[in-house]
C-alpha cells in the first residue's frame, strides 16, 4: 500500500538509512548531524518559517551542528547563528532590494553588502563564530584563468567554456574553479574531506566571515567578485552554487547513525548550477542513505501568490513595480510558517515515519 503525502504543505523525503530511523524513532535533534543549505536566491525565503523554528527545534542540543551553504543557504546559516531576530532582519533587508532600472554588477553587490550588514545587526564576527553548538562552513569557488576575472568580456568566455565542459563532464569544472570550503576550525566538519572535486579548506576567522559569505553568493556577471579573501589563496571568489548548487557532497564522512537535515525549497537536488538543465545529471552523494530532506508540496505552492516560489526572474517581472514584489513575497513569507506547522506536527505527533516518503530520485 503506497505510504500517502506528507501533508497538504510539507512533503518529506528520506535515504534508506533515515526512513528506517524516522520508523523506528522519530526524528530526534541530537540525532541530526549537518544541516544544508541549497544556492537558490529569492527561493530561499520560502523556508523562512522553517528557519525560525528549527532554532527551537535544536535549541537544547549540547554538541556541534555542523551548518554548510552556498549563497542563499550561506546567509539563511550565518543568520541562524545569530537567532531569530537576525532571521527575521535578514529576510526583510533581502525583500527591500530596489532597483529602477536592470542593474549593475556594482549595484547588486552594494545591496548585498547592505543586506549582510543588516543581517549582521550589532552582532560582531567574533560572536557568529562563537556560537555554544551551531558550527558554519560557507562554500564559494575561486575563478581560475578565464574565471579569474572581472571584465565582462574575458568572464563569458570562461563561463562559457565552463559550461561546455560540464555538458561533457562535472569533473572537469576543476579547470575553472577550485571548489573552497570556509569552516569553523573549533571542530573539523565531517565533510571536511569531501572529494569528488578538488577542494581548498580555509578556517574561518574575524576576517574572513564577511568576504567569505559576501563570495558565496557573488553571481558571475550579475554581481562582482570578491578579491583575495583573507586566509585564502588568492584570486577573485564567486558564488558557490556554480558547483555546489544544491550541494551533493558527502556530508558525513562515514557517520552511519547521523542524519542530514535538509530544509530545501524543491523535491529535486541538482548538483551544480550548471546542471539545472541536465535532467540526467543525478545527486550521487555517499551521506543520501541518511539524507532527511523536507521540501515545500505542489499544492502549497500552487497555493502562494502567482503559483510559485519567487526567484531570480521576480526583478525582472516587477522591474519598476517594486512594491508589487514586496507585497507577493511578504506572503510567501508569512505562508511559510505553514511548512514549520507541519513539520512540527509531524516530529510532535511522532508521526514522521509514517509521513516520510522515499527520496524521489
Amino acid at each position: 500500500m503506497p505510504i500517502r503525502s506528507s501533508s497538504p504543505v510539507l512533503d518529506i523525503f528520506a535515504g534508506q538509512k533515515a526512513l528506517a530511523i524516522l520508523r523506528d524513532e522519530g526524528l530526534r535533534p541530537e540525532r541530526v548531524k549537518v544541516m544544508a543549505g541549497a544556492a537558490g536566491g529569492p527561493k530561499g525565503l520560502v523556508l523562512h518559517g522553517l528557519d525560525l523554528y528549527l532554532l527551537d527545534f535544536f535549541a537544547r542540543r549540547t554538541t556541534p551542528l555542523y551548518l554548510v551553504g552556498a549563497s542563499i543557504g550561506a546567509w539563511r546559516f550565518l543568520a541562524t547563528i545569530l537567532g531569530a531576530a537576525a532571521l527575521e532582519r535578514f529576510a526583510a533587508a533581502y525583500m527591500e532590494q530596489y532597483y529602477r532600472r536592470p542593474p549593475t554588477p556594482r549595484e547588486v553587490s552594494a545591496q548585498s553588502r547592505r543586506i549582510l550588514k543588516s543581517l549582521m545587526g550589532h552582532h560582531s564576527t567574533e560572536t557568529a563564530l562563537s556560537h555554544p553548538f551551531y558550527r558554519l562552513s560557507v562554500l564559494a569557488v575561486r575563478g581560475r584563468h578565464l574565471v579569474n576575472a572581472q571584465r565582462k568580456a574575458v568572464l563569458t568566455l570562461g563561463l562559457g567554456g565552463a559550461v561546455a565542459a560540464n555538458l561533457v563532464r562535472r569533473p572537469m569544472l576543476q579547470y575553472f574553479f577550485e571548489r573552497t570550503l570556509f569552516y569553523d576550525q573549533r571542530d573539523r566538519p565531517p565533510f571536511f574531506d569531501i572529494d569528488d572535486l578538488p577542494c581548498r579548506t580555509v578556517p574561518f576567522c574575524p576576517a574572513n566571515l564577511f568576504p567569505a559569505t559576501m563570495a558565496s553568493g557573488a553571481i558571475p556577471l550579475l554581481m562582482a567578485g570578491v578579491r583575495d579573501i583573507p586566509g585564502a589563496a588568492p584570486g577573485v571568489y564567486w558564488d558557490g552554487g556554480i558547483v555546489d548548487y544544491h550541494i551533493d557532497i558527502d556530508y558525513l564522512g562515514g557517520d552511519e547513525d547521523a542524519l542530514v537535515l535538509y530544509p530545501h525549497f524543491s523535491r529535486r537536488i541538482t548538483p551544480g548550477w550548471l546542471d539545472k538543465a541536465l535532467v540526467w545529471r543525478k545527486p550521487a552523494s555517499a551521506s543520501q542513505d541518511n539524507l532527511v530532506l523536507l521540501a515545500p508540496s505542489p499544492a502549497f505552492v500552487s497555493g502562494l501568490p502567482l503559483g510559485k516560489i519567487p526567484d531570480r526572474g521576480d526583478f525582472k517581472h516587477f522591474l519598476g513595480q517594486d512594491d508589487e514584489r514586496l507585497t507577493y513575497w511578504r506572503r510567501v513569507v508569512s505562508q511559510s510558517r505553514r511548512l514549520a506547522e507541519a513539520f512540527h506536527e509531524a516530529v510532535d505527533s511522532g508521526r514522521i515515519g509514517e509521513l516520510a516518503r522515499p527520496l524521489p530520485w
